[in-house]
């Protein structure tokens, strides 16, 4: 599969819990509209608690929620991603404006995967949009190409705003029932 998702507001780097499960809530949103769309609307044993015998569910539970990962170790799934980043400051001032690319990437990366029980931000509960909960990753480490290229973006608020665009692809390691046309 390929597709794109958007951002922009900010982006810190070296992100608290909160700002990341944030920034987690807004791909979220445009996950679950992937997901209503084929061919993932025709699975929904994919994300299913308890899925007919035979097949696989992708859903993992922490803390409150019910995180449904697209790209998953299970179905020897991985993604590629290339993230266009447009930032204050001029070209070249990647650590001087906003923080170091390499925080804010990390930052990006850390709200893209289920979280671990002690990253969630305290006392967070999904709302009633958010069961299950839609994320891209099931781990950072399922990302084996990641480039990045930034520019200038022209009317940023505050230093640490972007605008981000997303390119996915995800592949497969070895093909399987469970993973075929995804």
């Amino acid at each position: 599969m390929e597709f794109t998702f958007q951002y922009r507001g900010d982006l810190k780097a070296n992100g608290s819990p909160q700002h990341k499960h944030e920034l987690r809530r807004h791909f979220h949103i445009q996950l679950a509209e992937l997901w209503r769309q084929l061919p993932l609307s025709n699975r929904p044993h994919l994300k299913a608690e308890n899925p007919p015998q035979g097949k696989i569910s992708l859903l993992q539970q922490v803390g409150g929620f019910k995180f449904v990962p697209l790209v998953r170790s299970k179905i020897h799934a991985f993604a590629e991603l290339s993230v266009t980043m447009l930032r204050l400051g001029p070209p070249g001032a990647i650590i001087s404006q906003g923080g170091d690319i390499d925080n804010r990437l990390k930052t990006l990366l850390d709200s893209l995967k289920i979280p671990e029980n002690n990253a969630l931000p305290s006392g967070v509960l999904p709302s009633g949009d958010e069961d299950p909960f839609y994320c891209l990753l099931e781990d950072d480490r399922l990302v084996t190409k990641l480039s990045v290229s930034t520019d200038r973006l022209l009317d940023a608020k505050s230093p640490s705003e972007v605008l981000l665009l997303i390119h996915v692809t995800t592949k497969h390691v070895e093909m399987i029932f469970a993973n075929m046309g995804l």
